[in-house]
Parts: structure tokens; C-alpha cells; sequence
């Protein structure tokens, strides 16, 4: 039996107070360790949170039982009972085997209090569910995940030739981090998007613009109100028709241009305003069959719809009624435009003419509040259209949504394992944007699946307090799609893992869902108070010891740990590109 540290003097609550009665000064720092309290057959563990001259306060948080660990209090120990320190063993219980057997488990760092005992996870418990990683500038969040990463497919006997990770890289950091996975082995792959368009040699990040649906345009447009979705819809189903040649799409072109043509005529508006407005839709939407030159016969003469229109000295349309009966042959009664299926490519220059058509299809000249809601997503659509961000939704050839993504993940030697979209060179608006429509890409291929959760999908967002936000999307929309993932996600293989250093600013609902957490040197007042508010199992204790951490130590806890464990993180290598300026260096350089 080991010695014995001391006698229980008080119990209070979850907390006890231990009088020493052993030279403290022989121990070193036992801040952290643990304690087992022993009387007869059973086994109290607790933890030291508080060391004097003369006395520990040690806090309970299990007990070990038929040679399990079992977190929780159920009872506390007697004044009688026997305090040691914990063994070996008896330690293994409640951090986890300290050597791998098995692909189950992966090593995850080293012990900050028992002398570097090694601290592994297991791949279930860790990445079958959301996890975050918290952390200041400077404290290691990058370093840890690459590191965790590294891990994961460095293993000596097994490799994750499977999975699928998907990672949006803020800064560009991680290229550095894992470009040298094929080196290690042949069948691991590292694949690199970029948003630099200046940059030739790399993969430009592209979307195929026609597997967008009307909740991804709208992100794309920035919509803000839910008056403009029925435009953005018609919008998509009109594209197809705009594109195609056969006479039912003709026929539909001569239906919407005679429909918007007949709410101008019966608006009641004066003849010059019903001629003008005529004149413009006409000259922007016409056919071979319906235009300003289209005739109009009557017994004797001929005549051009432009010369029906004319307004007399009187300011009256005198042909408005021969008008009207010549475009209403146009109309198609009961016809209603298809949903569009997803086989017709299109780009961006296609979608801002089927919006325009839109908008003389929803009769939007008739209601100047529709026209400006309108008007603002036109405007947007046509400076994404005609700026650098058009190449991002030029795509080379017809995809489906399926194809799509196994074209992210193909590389000439099969599949890649670990993808990396660098987007660092479009604006955060454009980053969110892109960031939302890839997940959902992702996520809907995951529901669409055959057999669900059988090809897992890992997301990590990296400075997700930049994107994983309470943002209009609920209002507009219905949903998020970050805080759907992390609420629906797991059943589907769909596991969302945010990195920030700010997570009072992320989506309390997905922040919410997470259930395992690594989190590194916290100060800022407001983000411990939402770690202790939003994170379970978070202590005051916890908190005071996150704002002293070194960069590059952590407290893991969360499903996969039966208590929360200090680990400090072994340096990833190579590291993630992610250094700081060299100020002094600049400065003082010699010319």
C-alpha cells in the first residue's frame, strides 16, 4: 500500500479537505493529481484543486468499481478512509491505456501532470461526434489540430485510407502541415483548393453553379428578404429554358414575356407609361414570334406591334384592345414551368439573364417595393457576374452533386484523404458564402446516400467564429446550415469540428452540439464565461487553470474522456505555416 497522505477532516459537498501528514516538499507540484480515498472493497477518486503547508482540498469525481472507472458522485468516502495517491493502474482507469492496441484509439498528446504519461482517445468517441477547438491567438490551435491530424494518419500500423476531411483553411496554414502525407505513404493524399487566381500552378476552388439551389443563391446574393426567394426560385427554373432550343422552351419564353406584357396592359397606368414599359420589356425579352416587329394582321392591313402601341396627341393607345387579344395568344393556360433537375450546365452570365426574365414574370413593374427587393438582388448578381468572383462557379464539365464531390476528393493516384480549401483571398462575406454551400453540398449528399453514415464527412472550420454564426439564415431560410449539421449530422457521418479563438461570437446552437472540447489559453472574460455557460463539465477551476496554460497545452474533455485531462500536444511536423512577423527583424535589417 502506498503512503498515506493524510486524514480526512471535512466533507463538503463534492469538496474535501485533506490535513497533511506527510513532507510535502518531497512531492513536487501536486496541483491536479489525483487522489483515491480507500475503505475496504471501495475506491473514491478525487482531485487535488488546492495545496497549503498544512492542508489539500481535493474535489470528488468518481470512483472505481469491478476494475472500471465510473465518473460521477455517487457517495463520498468515510472520515476513516484510507488517502493515497493514485497508481499506475489504478491511473489507466481514469486517463485511458497509455500504449495503442488497436486503430480504436489514437494518441492525442502527453499528461501536463504525470510526467508525460501518454494520453490516448478513442477514434469513436472523438470523431464520430462534433468537436471544437478553443484557444487565443498564439495558444496553439492550429499546431494541435494539425498535430491531432498527423496523428491520425502517421499511425505505424493503420491507415485511414478512408476518410474524408474537409478542411476550410482561413489563413492558408495547413498546406504546409500535410502536403507530405503521399511521401509517407502512397495512399494518403493531401488535395489543396485555392482562391487565388493568381496563383496558375494550384487548384482554383470552383462550384458548379447549376447544383445551387434557391436557399444557396440566396446566401450568395446576400438576400435579406423573404419576398426575394420566389424570384431567386423562378429564376432556377427558368435557366433550363433559357438554355434550351426545343419549342417547348420557346413556348414558355413567349408564355412569361406575354404574361408580364399583359399586367402592364391591365395595370390602369397611363398609355405612355403601359408604351414605355412595352417598348423596354420588349426590346430586353423577345423571341423570333413575340417582339417589337412581331404583325399583327387585320382584314386589309398589316401591322407591327411597335406601330399598335403608338399613343395619339390625346395621350390615348387606341389598339390596345387588338393588342391585348395578340398577345394573349401567346399565353399557355395551365402550363407551369418544371422544377429544374440539375442536368443543364450554366454560369453566372446564364443566371443574372434568367433573373432579369424573372422579374417580368413575377410583375415586379407593378409594385415598386417588389421592384427595389428585386432591383438589389439584380445589382448583386450582376457585380458577382462581371467581377473576379465569377470564376469560382465556372466549372469545366456536367457534374451531379455525387460526381461534384468526388471530384474534390480525386487526385491521379485515387482518392485524396484530407481536403483543404484555402480561403484566404476572397473577403469574409464571399468565405461564409462559399463555406455554407460546400457543407450543404456535402450534407445533402450524406442524406442522399444509400446506406447513411457509411461514407463519414468530417468539416473543419477554421476561425469559425467568422462563419458559424447566428446569422439571418434562420429568419430567411428556416435553418442554419452549420447548427442543422450539428444537430442532424451525426446520423448522416456529417461531424463538424470548429477552431476559434472566439467562441462567445459562434452559434450558441452549434457550439451547443459539440460534445468533446479541447481548449488552450483562454483570457478574454467573456469567452471563459461562455465556456463555463455553454461547455459542460466546466469548472471555476477549469477556468483558472485555461487562463495560464502554456501555447501548445490544453484541457480535452467531452464523451470521449471519462474526466477532463490536461495534455500538453506534441509540435506538429511540419508545422502549419502560421508564424508570426518577424518585427524586429524587418525593422533592424541592414540594407
Amino acid at each position: 500500500m502506498m503512503e498515506r497522505f493524510g486524514s480526512i477532516v471535512d466533507i463538503n459537498g463534492n469538496y474535501i479537505t485533506i490535513r497533511i501528514e506527510f513532507d510535502v516538499t518531497k512531492y513536487g507540484n501536486l496541483m491536479n493529481v489525483h487522489i483515491i480515498f480507500e475503505d475496504k472493497n471501495k475506491k473514491i477518486v478525487g482531485e487535488i484543486l488546492k495545496v497549503t503547508v498544512t492542508e489539500l482540498i481535493v474535489g470528488v469525481i468518481g470512483e472505481i468499481s469491478d476494475g472500471r472507472f465510473i465518473p460521477g458522485v455517487s457517495s463520498k468516502p468515510p472520515f476513516g478512509a484510507n488517502v493515497r495517491i493514485i497508481n499506475k493502474e489504478e491511473l489507466s482507469l481514469v486517463l485511458g491505456p497509455e500504449e495503442i492496441q488497436d486503430s480504436n484509439h489514437l494518441y492525442l498528446g502527453r499528461s501536463s501532470i504525470y510526467n508525460g504519461y501518454k494520453i490516448n482517445v478513442g477514434v469513436n468517441d472523438f470523431f464520430s461526434n462534433h468537436f471544437a477547438i478553443l484557444g487565443n491567438t498564439g495558444s496553439g490551435k492550429s499546431s494541435t489540430f494539425a498535430r491531432i491530424i498527423q496523428n491520425v494518419f502517421t499511425s505505424a500500423q493503420y491507415l485511414p485510407v478512408n476518410a474524408s476531411v474537409f478542411v476550410f483553411d482561413a489563413y492558408g496554414e495547413y498546406a504546409n502541415a500535410f502536403s507530405f502525407l503521399h511521401d509517407f505513404n502512397s495512399q494518403l493524399n493531401y488535395k489543396a483548393f485555392t482562391t487565388n487566381l493568381q496563383a496558375p500552378s494550384q487548384d482554383i476552388l470552383r462550384i458548379p453553379l447549376w447544383l445551387l439551389d434557391v436557399d444557396d443563391i440566396a446566401l450568395l446574393l446576400n438576400a435579406s428578404e423573404p419576398s426575394q426567394l420566389p424570384i431567386i426560385e423562378k429564376a432556377l427554373k427558368l435557366v433550363p429554358i433559357l438554355k434550351g432550343t426545343t419549342q417547348e422552351s420557346i413556348n414558355c419564353k413567349n408564355d412569361i414575356i406575354a404574361r408580364a406584357l399583359l399586367d402592364i396592359l391591365q395595370s390602369g397606368k397611363d398609355s405612355i407609361k403601359i408604351r414605355d414599359q412595352i417598348t423596354a420589356v420588349l426590346t430586353t425579352f423577345n423571341t423570333d414570334m413575340l417582339n417589337l416587329s412581331s404583325e399583327i394582321r387585320q382584314p386589309g392591313y398589316i401591322r407591327t406591334l411597335k406601330q399598335c402601341i403608338y399613343v395619339d396627341n390625346s395621350g390615348k393607345m387606341q389598339e390596345m384592345e387588338l393588342v391585348v387579344n395578340f398577345i394573349q395568344t401567346f399565353v399557355m393556360e395551365g402550363y407551369e414551368i418544371p422544377n429544374p433537375t440539375g442536368d443543364v450546365m450554366y454560369d453566372l452570365n446564364d443566371l443574372e439573364q434568367a433573373l432579369d426574365f424573372s422579374l417580368i414574370s413575377e410583375g415586379v413593374l407593378k409594385s415598386d417595393k417588389v421592384y427595389d427587393y428585386a432591383n438589389v438582388l439584380s445589382v448583386r448578381l450582376h457585380s458577382l457576374a462581371s467581377g473576379d468572383y465569377k470564376e469560382y462557379f465556372k466549372y469545366p464539365k456536367m457534374v451531379t452533386k455525387s460526381g461534384y464531390i468526388r471530384d474534390l476528393m480525386s487526385v491521379p493516384s485515387g482518392k485524396a484523404q484530407l481536403i483543404g480549401f484555402n480561403i484566404n483571398y476572397i473577403d469574409d462575406r464571399m468565405a461564409k458564402s462559399i463555406t455554407k454551400i460546400i457543407s450543404k453540398l456535402l450534407f445533402d449528399v450524406a442524406i442522399n446516400s444509400e446506406k447513411r453514415g457509411t461514407f463519414p464527412f468530417h468539416i473543419i472550420i477554421e476561425e469559425a467564429h467568422r462563419y458559424v454564426q447566428k446569422d439571418i439564415d434562420q429568419e430567411l431560410l428556416g435553418y442554419n446550415i452549420f447548427d442543422r449539421i450539428t444537430k442532424e449530422g451525426r446520423k448522416y457521418g456529417v461531424i463538424l469540428g470548429l477552431i476559434t479563438q472566439r467562441p462567445s461570437e459562434l452559434s450558441e446552437t452549434s457550439i451547443s452540439q459539440c460534445s468533446n472540447f479541447i481548449v488552450l489559453r483562454t483570457l478574454h472574460p467573456k469567452d471563459l464565461q461562455y465556456i463555463k455557460e455553454m461547455v459542460p463539465n466546466v469548472t471555476d477551476e477549469i477556468l483558472a487553470i485555461l487562463k495560464t496554460l502554456q501555447p501548445g497545452s490544453a484541457i480535452a474533455f467531452g464523451s470521449a474522456f471519462k474526466v477532463p485531462v490536461s495534455v500538453k500536444m506534441d509540435k506538429p511536423n511540419p508545422e502549419p505555416y502560421s508564424y508570426n512577423s518577424d518585427v524586429a527583424k524587418i525593422w533592424y535589417a541592414l540594407n
